[in-house]
């Protein structure tokens, strides 16, 4: 199965490199810049066992038809992305997204079919290092995906050529509850460590910190549950755990607002505020955090 990886940052780089380590056949489809650092120092994977070094083949264009596409790029570019990944998808091509919130998944099937869109959610905590390597922290590095109707005849070959390459990966017959979840995660922790400019410890112990986490989620829950998706039990599980923490737990989000780069504010936090707008639920919080993302976005663009 070809596989071509659209994107080789911190997320795509280490699910590709170690889908490339395991012996698949992949390719990464990147920006000139990126190919020229792949050719000349490898593509490097830093995380708790060690560092391994890999010199993958990778392209600027797509080289032919692919089995299976696994996009790996922030919101802002998606479209960018699709333009060009466009010509290697073909009648039976799988695309699996690997971005946040849920907007990708209706650009998918509109441009490319429902038939090829599947979902996919990531759990990694990875950035890209001075030099571009990626480095994996302390954490789960897992992956599920799946058709968007829970059924499809490739799973058991997709599902094949993912597992067994040194991450946790698995077939999900429910990837629309999944990614509604990862989204109600990832807006309630973009929202409020923007929004407050601190990690979620930090928060907790401020004055009010706690009661406004809580509010938050809150907010971001019901309106998952008003369009239809509700958290299941192990989620909500999830999020109080999150919010309870009083480690330095931060979001992407907030790591790239604090070095001043473009951040998914629109794809996580604003997009959901128009999911609560459209059922006609209150989220003065998750609101607040948009505004502010948007006062970012306008001053770095």
């Amino acid at each position: 199965m070809r596989i071509l990886v659209v994107g080789a940052g911190a997320t795509g780089g280490y699910f590709g490199g170690r889908l490339a380590q395991a012996g698949r056949d992949v390719t990464f489809l990147v920006r000139p810049g990126r190919a020229g650092r792949l050719a000349g120092r490898g593509l490097r994977i830093k995380d708790p066992d060690g560092e391994t070094v890999l010199h993958p083949r990778a392209v600027t264009a797509p080289d032919g038809v692919y089995d299976l596409v696994l996009v790996a790029v922030k919101s802002y570019s998606l479209d960018l992305a699709l333009s060009g990944a466009a010509p290697g998808i073909g009648r039976h091509t799988v695309i699996v997204p690997l971005l946040n919130g849920m907007r990708h998944i209706g650009a998918l099937v509109q441009r490319f079919g429902a038939d090829r869109a599947w979902g996919g959610v990531c759990m990694i905590h990875a950035t890209l290092d001075e030099d571009g390597d990626v480095v994996r922290m302390n954490g789960p590095h897992r992956l599920s995906f799946g058709p968007l109707d829970g059924d499809d005849e490739r799973v058991p070959a997709v599902t094949g050529v993912l597992t067994g390459a040194g991450f946790d990966a698995r077939a999900s017959a429910t990837i629309v509850a999944e990614l509604w979840e990862k989204w109600v995660l990832l807006a309630t922790l973009g929202a409020a460590t923007t929004l407050l400019r601190g990690s979620i410890g930090a928060i907790n112990t401020a004055p009010g910190g706690r009661a406004f986490l809580t509010a938050l989620a809150a907010e971001t829950a019901a309106v998952a549950a008003a369009a239809g998706h509700p958290l299941r039990p192990r989620a909500v599980a999830m999020l109080e755990a999150v919010i309870a923490t009083t480690e330095p737990t931060t979001s992407s989000m907030y790591r790239d607002l604090i070095q001043g780069l473009p951040v998914e504010g629109d794809a996580i936090v604003g997009d959901l505020v128009a999911e609560a707008e459209r059922h006609g639920g209150p989220v003065p919080l998750l609101a607040a955090a948009h505004t502010g993302l948007a006062v970012y976005t306008a001053a770095h663009r």
